[in-house]
């Protein structure tokens, strides 16, 4: 009668990659009595000892991945010396790649649960910056990294998503003279908010193009020039009161704009 098969699945990550791998090369045998162990993150030698010691007395295989060349030299090692069949899932692919890009590996485990991890924090940043655009939940802003503020049309909902590409939760608010601002904003950090400002003559052509491609014409109050001034002026006020940082956006692109928020943060993060 066969003994229970007990496999051993090493890594020096989490080790999900080689599991599912057992778990397809299993599903190919009539074998309903066994037993996957799974050992994350193994960072020294006598772990691997520890392991090897129980293994020893297992009717078992050990599937391993490790990129690291010392452990995986001492696995290969006492493989040989308990005689346990061992399979290296790492090594092959790696040297296969090494060879064809002329470039050495990193060796650097986790890599790419590193990866994922800053993957998932953009998704979560986008994600955010939908949710919170243009003052539609006050409830944001104080989970926000950043808070954008200013009048329609300085650029507040691309330099949101430009900055969510870089892993920054972002929220904007609308200034418009006859919406009082969410309380939240003025419970918030000055240095958490930045104001975006432009030139009114800008920003009349930004309106009137905006217009056209709503089909409407010029002669609404979006693109007077009084209206604007108006607009610009209280949102001068509110930004003199928050104490916040202003950036004029009047001849930047997003990228530049950007970049003069991401160096505030950083300055600010010195500060701390």
């Amino acid at each position: 009668m066969n003994r229970r098969l007990v496999v051993y699945v090493i890594s020096d990550s989490i080790g999900e990659t080689a599991e599912q791998v057992v778990k397809a090369a299993v599903s190919q045998f009539e074998c309903n009595d066994y037993d996957i162990r799974r050992f994350s993150y193994i960072s020294e030698a006598e772990q691997i000892r520890e392991i090897f010691s129980e293994a020893v007395n297992e009717n078992c295989v050990i599937v391993f991945t490790m990129v690291v060349p010392a452990l995986r030299r001492l696995m290969l090692e006492m493989a040989t010396e308990s005689k346990i069949p061992i399979i290296d899932i790492m090594t092959p692919i790696i040297d296969s790649i090494q060879t064809i890009i002329k470039s050495e590996p990193k060796n650097e485990p986790g890599l790419i649960r590193k990866l994922d991890e800053k993957y998932f924090r953009k998704v979560e940043a986008i994600e955010f910056a939908v949710k919170y655009d243009d003052g539609k939940d006050p409830r944001g802003l104080k989970k926000a990294d950043i808070i954008l503020i200013g009048v329609s049309r300085t650029s507040k909902t691309p330099l949101s998503m430009y900055l969510a590409h870089k892993n920054i939760k972002v929220a904007n608010v609308p200034l418009v003279p006859e919406v009082p601002v969410p309380e939240e904003l003025f419970e918030i950090p000055s240095k958490k908010i930045i104001g975006l400002t432009t030139n009114p003559i800008k920003l009349n052509e930004i309106r009137q193009e905006r217009l056209k491609a709503l089909g409407l014409g010029n002669e609404a109050s979006y693109a007077n020039m009084d209206r604007i001034l108006e607009e610009l002026e209280y949102a001068d006020g509110l930004m003199k009161r928050l104490r916040c940082p202003v950036i004029d956006v009047s001849t930047k692109a997003v990228e530049e704009s950007a970049n003069i928020i991401l160096e505030i943060m950083r300055q600010n993060a010195h500060l701390k």
